[in-house]
């Protein structure tokens, strides 16, 4: 049934016009290799996977992506995905993704097609989870009833211009929770913040606050970066104050350098050289 396509592929267009799909006479054919198996190993992961089982004995595949920016190779990944899953569990598989701003969530959230304009072959959509339909957890007790949706909203909402809000809530919701189920709540929301330096800050003086009764490591490291932090800015001004004290004028390039230094060894350093050297450059010499 198929080799008389090889002896005349034109036959295909023929055919479909007959049969109202326009497709035309090709120009020229290439035959390909039909053997589609892949001998190199092409390494390919999704976020997350897992099986959910409904309490009627059906399941489904529940993938999940995060994405931060449209990406046009995407689709196809996607596509891949779903039938390399649903060929190797064959359980029908369903793709979430989660996005941090509307116009990468509606660009997800739009169908993706593959195939020829006459017949779209394969149709991908995927479910979409962005800002424009989130719920904002603003109130503490509703944070507190849903301590996962809570993260999710703050992670989802931290460009936000109520982000501050949001992680208000979730951080004091997880001052009620016990300690087993705060902290990893409270790591998931700082990994989930990352991308976006302003929440992070927020949360992380938040974090610094409001969960001094737990002994955990999450808050023993943030009570450690606190206390570093107080004392790289202690130490970058006490450098600032020697240079200026003893007439040495820095250049703004420099200034800068040391404001945003974090690290206590180097600043202790210029400290030291500040006291005795001549000139900027000396404190600031590579030795």
């Amino acid at each position: 049934m198929h080799r008389v396509f090889q002896e005349d592929p034109g036959v295909f267009a023929r055919t479909f016009r007959r049969l109202g799909l326009e497709f035309a006479d090709p120009v020229s054919v290439t035959q390909l290799p039909s053997d589609l198996t892949e001998f190199k190993p092409l390494e390919r992961r999704v976020d997350t996977l897992m099986r959910c089982d409904n309490p009627d004995g059906s399941s489904y595949l529940l993938a999940v992506e995060a994405q931060g920016k449209p990406d046009p190779d995407k689709p196809s990944s996607w596509a891949y995905y779903m039938a390399h899953l649903y060929a190797k569990y064959t359980v029908p598989p369903v793709l979430l993704v989660v996005c941090q701003d509307e116009r990468t969530a509606r660009w997800a959230q739009k169908p993706f097609t593959i195939g020829p304009p006459q017949l779209e072959a394969i149709t991908l959509r995927c479910l979409v989870l962005g800002p424009h339909n989130v719920p904002r957890v603003t109130d503490e007790a509703e944070a507190a009833a849903d301590i996962a949706l809570a993260t999710l909203s703050a992670i989802v909402h931290a460009r936000e211009v109520d982000a501050d809000v949001i992680l208000r809530a979730l951080a004091t919701a997880l001052t009620k929770q016990d300690e087993e189920t705060a902290l990893p709540y409270a790591e998931l929301a700082e990994s989930g913040l990352s991308s976006v330096p302003a929440a992070l800050e927020i949360w992380r003086k938040l974090m610094t606050m409001d969960i001094s009764q737990y002994q955990g490591t999450l808050a023993q490291r943030l009570r450690a970066e606190g206390e570093a932090q107080g004392k790289a800015e202690g130490g970058i001004d006490a450098v600032l104050f020697v240079l200026e004290r003893r007439g040495i004028a820095l250049a703004d390039e420099q200034r800068a350098h040391v404001v945003a230094c974090t690290d206590s060894d180097t600043i202790r350093t210029w400290l030291d050289r500040a006291l005795t050297a001549s000139t900027a450059d000396e404190v600031f010499a590579q030795r």
